[in-house]
């Protein structure tokens, strides 16, 4: 922050021969309480180096500091508060606001860098469930954050097309499934074939033998197996791709585990012709000791390859294709072995660039407490869930506003939003109960509350119908505005820390704060009211406007401009 390295640099002459810069950064604090300035240094660390009182210290080295650049300095016991000239400071942040708009915040960080993200990922021949919305929000959301700071986000849906789960499916179609019947309804009947056959194979273990033979003829080329599997696949992707486009979520690829069968061959032989790989008990394995992991098995004794097998292979595709500068994968926190091992296999294999690769985990979506399992029939249509949040968002709006103009447009936008946001606001690695009607709320720290602020501001400055400019001088007296100011000066650096950390919830959190804090000064200043602070209000009412629609769109979610 602008501010807080002017701080840094009035207190580096005077405490060089004892801090470093970064030190000094490290040390300085933000008060809760603004009587107390709106940067504080504590010179504590600093008594047994000057042999003095805290508050002696902090009186010389106040005294011998350049105050010019502030407002006021002023020693409090230990500490050397700091008060920046508040007038100077919001008549900059707001002419750069309303001067780059959208553009506010972008930064050439990623210089264009190739950024491959796995997410969403959900099996063929199955409905997407509420299980696969982590991975989709969470990918798209990291996605657009990354393309705010010139990072190119290529978005790859890693298909879960290919396993022994195929085999299963198979030996339940051709068992006792109905072509008719599932070509009425492909997905839901197949997914019910895939949860007959476990209740079968509970009573006939040989179901599961014959379904692995069934995978490996299918890995071998079956034609009829082939035939099967692609079926399976066109039906789940356009079903899959009706979800997306409620998520208004797009693709740039959909090479699932598949793609890879014939790009694992060159990752198996170079592992064996280093003596990377050994046999053991007829599975070729690597032994991951070393790296305190488990062994890592990369074919079966029986020849079958393993997810393993193809993410190395995926691993050395990606790199080739895209250079990639990082590599994510947003993938549940059980998998977190999983990605430990693939990363240690690809460092035994000589590549540097496997540290840029990512792992980014996150914690479960339960319902009612317990964890929702496909296998045992345990399923949540995440499609269903998105339109009964929009269905009670129609209610909610109608009630609130009857005459609104394209209800029906703005009713997905805050129920999809709701769902959005729910899971985003959470700290990703956080595992949350879902509750429908908690979240499509237009009170509480939700999406709609965001929303609705934003809804509510744009009404206001519609209703001021002039031509916003900055000027040079602003005039806000209200404690409320000095606040506000503050937090949009800070949203470049939100924008870096969520991309830092790989998570949305930074991007959340603050767009609650600034809605808080908007719609308290909403309710304590007339905004439209005519005197000498009306424009300087309205400047300040835009830039919120500018910083909440494009803290959303970060986060995958619209703006309506009424609701």
């Amino acid at each position: 922050m602008l501010v807080k390295k002017q701080v840094v640099e009035t207190l580096y002459p005077v405490l060089s021969e004892h801090l470093t810069q970064e030190q000094i950064e490290n040390l300085i604090e933000q008060p809760n309480n603004n009587e107390h300035g709106d940067y504080a240094f504590p010179v504590f660390s600093l008594a047994k180096i000057f042999r003095k009182a805290p508050h002696q210290i902090a009186e010389e080295v106040a005294e011998k500091i350049d105050t010019s650049a502030f407002e006021k300095v002023q020693v409090v016991g230990a500490y050397i508060n700091f008060y920046i000239k508040r007038d100077d400071l919001a008549s900059k942040v707001l002419k750069e606001v309303l001067e780059q708009g959208e553009s506010y915040g972008q930064t050439d960080i990623g210089k264009g860098g190739n950024v491959p993200i796995d997410m969403s990922s959900p099996n063929i021949a199955k409905p997407m469930s509420m299980g696969h919305l982590r991975s989709t929000v969470l990918g798209n959301s990291i996605a657009l954050i990354l393309e705010k700071l010139n990072y190119n986000p290529i978005r790859i849906n890693h298909l879960g097309d290919w396993g022994t789960q195929f085999g299963k499916l198979i030996v339940a179609y051709q068992g006792w499934g109905d072509e008719e019947t599932v070509r009425k309804d492909p997905v839901n009947e197949l997914v019910k074939l895939y949860v007959d056959f476990h209740e079968k194979a509970e009573e006939n273990p040989e179901l599961e033998d014959q379904a692995r033979q069934v995978f490996r003829a299918l890995e071998d080329g079956n034609e009829e197996y082939h035939r099967l599997w692609t079926w399976f696949k066109e039906e789940s992707i356009n079903e899959f791709k009706r979800v997306y486009n409620l998520l208004n979520i797009k693709f740039d690829y959909y090479t699932g585990e598949s793609f890879y069968n014939d790009k694992m061959g060159e990752v198996l032989d170079y592992l064996a012709d280093n003596n990377i790989s050994k046999i053991e008990r007829g599975a070729t394995i690597v032994d991951l000791e070393k790296y305190h992991l488990p062994v890592a098995l990369i074919k079966k004794s029986d020849g079958a390859t393993l997810y393993l097998t193809r993410d190395l292979a995926t691993a050395y595709y990606r790199k080739r294709t895209f250079d990639f500068v990082m590599s994510l994968y947003v993938v549940g926190n059980e998998q977190s072995d999983h990605f430990r091992q693939l990363k240690a296999v690809l460092n035994e294999m000589g590549n540097d660039w496997a540290e840029n690769m990512h792992h980014i985990p996150f914690g479960l979506i339960t319902l009612n407490g317990k964890k929702l399992s496909t296998r045992k029939g345990k399923i949540v249509l995440l499609e269903k869930v998105l339109n009964e949040a929009i269905e009670i968002a129609d209610k909610q709006i109608k009630a609130k506003n009857p005459d609104l103009e394209n209800k029906a447009e703005i009713a997905k936008q805050v129920g999809v939003g709701a769902v959005v946001f729910h899971d985003l606001k959470a700290d990703r690695l956080n595992s949350f109960d879902f509750n429908l009607d908690d979240i499509v709320q237009f009170e509480g720290e939700t999406g709609p509350y965001v929303q609705y602020t934003y809804a509510r501001l744009n009404t206001v400055l519609n209703k001021y119908s002039k031509e916003i400019k900055p000027t040079e001088e602003l005039n806000l007296d209200h404690e409320h505005s000095w606040e506000i100011i503050k937090l949009i000066k800070q949203y470049p650096e939100v924008i870096i820390k969520a991309a830092e950390h790989f998570e949305p919830s930074v991007i959340a959190k603050y767009v609650i704060q600034l809605a808080q804090l908007s719609n308290k000064y909403y309710a304590k200043v007339r905004i439209l009211e005519e005197n000498d602070q009306l424009e300087s209000r309205i400047q300040l009412v835009k830039a919120i406007t500018i910083v909440l629609k494009d803290a959303l769109s970060l986060l995958g979610i619209g703006a309506p401009e009424k609701m």
